[in-house]
């Protein structure tokens, strides 16, 4: 047999088929479009992640599927993260080492409603420690400017810059 025959001669396995062989696809498609199945796969997971649900069996359960209809489309359910809905921005700060600078930055997020994703502070040195915030800013009740003066201005602060998004 050769390899044209579906056989690998030298191995008697079967060899690959060109369709297979294709890369993956994805699409973005409405949920109300798709098989009731793929929603509930992508809750139970969403149930997962959040710790709404510790095993699979619990959240195939809440979801009202079956584990083997989990496992089988698993891996081939995502949700779709709109990224042109979201303005995440990695802001820096140099702050002056004092008991409640970052505190009071944190603060005045919070109060803006932005959504602080991650935080990474260095080890302060000569009075001074660099703060790089990321925060999800599509929530602001308020100007990015505004957020920006509001910080600059508080007590501590030294330097507050976007550094992208």
């Amino acid at each position: 047999m050769t390899a044209m025959d579906g056989l690998n001669a030298a191995e008697g396995r079967p060899v690959m088929e060109d369709a297979m062989a294709k890369t993956i696809k994805y699409y973005i498609v409405a949920a109300e479009a798709l098989p009731e199945i793929f929603v509930k796969v992508a809750e139970a997971k969403r149930l997962m992640q959040t710790g709404e649900a510790d095993t699979v069996g619990a959240a195939t359960k809440q979801a009202g599927i079956s584990r083997s209809a989990f496992y089988k489309y698993k891996d081939s359910v995502q949700p779709f993260n709109d990224m042109k809905a979201e303005h995440i921005i990695t802001f820096y700060a140099m702050l002056k080492d004092v008991a409640g600078v970052l505190s009071g930055v944190l603060a005045r997020f919070a109060a803006s409603g932005a959504n602080i994703l991650t935080i990474n502070q260095s080890i302060p040195t000569n009075g001074c420690a660099a703060v790089t915030i990321s925060a999800e800013t599509s929530g602001l009740s308020e100007s990015l400017e505004q957020l920006m003066g509001d910080v600059t201005a508080l007590e501590g602060v030294l330097k507050f810059e976007i550094l992208a998004g």
